[in-house]
């Protein structure tokens, strides 16, 4: 099961070019994608609140409902790679698996796993914990956890799926297996030696290759001939070349993503001069700053660092990320943070407004807002019962519908004072 191909270095290279290039594949449309880099703080507290509440019992006996469903359905959302994600955790009563939920030893087993694999700090402490947690042999609980360690240490564990398997497989002529702990550590060790052998075009981080495979496994590309057979090398190109050609249609629904972008940047530009009209500071999130708005940056104007009562918080690293923050002016109080959910995870945009607000308690935040098509609501209403929220239903989180703002944004600024337009139009949750 140990990394085997006898493919050409350079065929190889040719592959993974092309992969890099195709908008179509998981390389520009996942690896890529701000979000994505988004998402990893929000899991990890996620699992963070997971182990909490099985060290104090509080977690339950079913996954509807609970804190690792929220987890779960986060990684989930990321269709690109993660489609399904959430099936291995489901309970499935007939088959009394994953014995996570009925068996409170397997469960604290679960929770010592996590907490364990979260403040490990290399490889091999990680590689103890797994097998730690395999000779319990927890009916039901395999590999498919590994995509929680991912969202963890992406440059010590990659995501496991069905098409990363069978792309791996293809690739190498391996015969790894899915559903147990000794296969995914196999599949761990060819992919490191993968990653290593073609490190200029992959990333430290092994989600990209996990990506080159998932496309290899789901079918988008055939593997290279193993062999030095000048017609299946024809072949094969041919395809790349097929897929090129279909990669047009992938362009356009790439364009379609932009404009997605696009939206969110401009609604976040709205709220960026509607905060500096009423005369507050304004911060953008620091992975957006440099976007392009009207003729110049949206962070043009704006606050280049956090003002030092907040940068200095445990959650800092994920205020930064927070689409728009509005500062009292002089005192640089946070008054209002907004999180702009065009498309992406609303579980992650609360959970770092909840960084801010519970991060420095003493400088409470006057509003939190998650901005929305209209179409949203419901989604946002759905993320806000979710029971790891309701301990921080005091806060008031609100939801402000994109028409409500396009439509009164102008006539805030002229005629607005402090917060209470903004509170005027936006809906209690």
């Amino acid at each position: 099961m140990l990394l085997c191909y006898t493919i050409p270095m350079q065929t190889l290279d040719t592959l993974i070019r092309h992969w890099r290039d195709d908008p179509g594949a998981t390389y520009r449309t996942w690896f890529l994608w701000e979000e994505r880099l988004k998402n990893f703080r929000s899991i990890r507290r996620g699992l963070q609140t997971v182990v909490k509440e099985i060290e104090a019992d509080t977690f339950g006996t079913q996954y509807r409902g609970s804190s690792l469903e929220t987890v779960v359905h986060s990684i989930a959302e990321q269709r690109q790679m993660f489609k399904g994600a959430d099936h291995a955790f489901l309970w499935k009563p007939k088959l009394r698996i994953p014995d996570i939920y009925e068996s409170p030893d397997n469960q604290k087993a679960f929770g010592r796993f996590l907490d364990t694999c979260a403040c490990c700090t290399g490889s091999d402490d990680l590689i103890r914990a797994i097998r730690d947690l395999d000779r319990r042999a927890i009916k039901g609980l395999g590999p498919a956890a590994a995509n929680l360690l991912y969202f963890l240490h992406p440059t010590h564990m990659p995501p496991f799926n069905t098409a990363i398997v069978n792309g791996y497989n293809a690739l190498t002529g391996a015969k790894v297996k899915l559903g147990k702990w000794e296969e995914y550590l196999a599949l761990r060790e060819g992919m490191l030696r993968l990653n290593e052998a073609h490190r200029g075009l992959l990333s430290n981080d092994l989600g990209a290759v996990a990506g080159l495979l998932f496309d290899l496994g789901s079918g988008r590309y055939t593997p290279p001939p193993r062999e030095d057979d000048g017609a299946a090398m024809s072949a094969w190109q041919a395809d790349l070349a097929r897929v090129r050609e279909e990669s047009a249609s992938a362009s356009k629904a790439l364009a379609t993503a932009r404009e997605g972008d696009r939206t969110h940047t401009e609604v976040q530009g709205w709220l960026r001069d509607l905060g500096r009209a009423l005369g507050f500071d304004v911060w953008i999130a620091a992975n957006d700053r440099s976007r392009t708005y009207e003729g110049g940056r949206l962070g043009d104007g704006c606050l280049d660092t956090l003002p030092p009562g907040i940068a200095g918080t445990p959650g800092a690293d994920a205020v930064r990320l927070i689409d728009v923050v509005w500062f009292e002016c002089g005192t640089l109080a946070p008054a209002a943070a907004f999180e702009v959910e065009h498309t992406t995870s609303i579980y992650s945009g609360i959970v770092r407004m909840l960084d801010l607000a519970l991060g420095a308690p003493e400088r409470a935040v006057q509003g939190l807002y998650l901005v929305a098509p209209d179409g949203r609501e419901a989604d946002v209403r759905d993320q806000l019962r979710r029971p790891a929220f309701q301990a921080v239903s005091h806060l008031n989180m609100r939801y402000l519908p994109y028409s409500e703002l396009e439509r009164h944004r102008e006539a805030m600024a002229r005629f607005g004072q402090g917060l209470r337009a903004v509170e005027a139009i936006a809906r209690t949750l």
